[in-house]
């Protein structure tokens, strides 16, 4: 069977030890998670969560449905590709010296990244975007050492204003 990713959005109660408890069923049924990320919404009761996850369409199937009977679940939505925006940062710490800088800069440029600490031994990135320009500036970045690396995971929102959900 072929394995697949899928991003899903959970709008649920901000109540201590949701994630936990999200996490917990990934764990307890051997799901795997490949990035989870929370935050507080525009109202403080309630906690958006985007998880990507992979498996077969079984497993997918599964993990919805399972999510979807959580108590603190208000909602859970698929957060297509077509129909969606991704966006993660990643700070990245490289080992430069000062004849290097300048180069470890442009590479930083192409991808509209930050420098966000310079210190005599090192340069820090900051950049945001989708998995695959991270993956992209890492790569031209592969020459250098990376002392440090800090992604965030996917954060998602769903486009236009077709399906949003309001809770009550």
């Amino acid at each position: 069977m072929e394995t697949k990713k899928k991003v899903f959005q959970l709008l649920v109660d901000n109540t201590s030890g949701v994630l936990s408890r999200i996490a917990g069923l990934f764990s307890r049924r051997g799901y795997n998670i490949e990035s989870i990320t929370a935050g507080v919404t525009a109202d403080p009761r309630f906690t958006r969560i985007t998880i990507v996850t992979s498996g077969d369409d079984d497993i997918l199937e599964q993990i919805e449905k399972q999510v979807r009977k959580l108590q603190d679940v208000r909602h859970v939505r698929e957060l297509k590709p077509g129909e969606s925006v991704y966006r993660e940062l990643a700070m990245i710490k490289v080992r430069c010296d000062a004849s290097q800088r300048q180069d470890i800069i442009s590479v930083a440029n192409i991808f509209r990244g930050k420098i966000i600490d310079v210190s005599p031994e090192s340069i820090m990135i900051e950049i945001t975007g989708g998995q695959d320009k991270i993956d992209a500036i890492l790569r031209l970045l592969s020459g250098y050492e990376i002392l440090e690396l800090a992604r965030t995971g996917i954060a998602g929102l769903g486009r236009g204003t077709d399906h949003i959900v309001t809770l009550e």
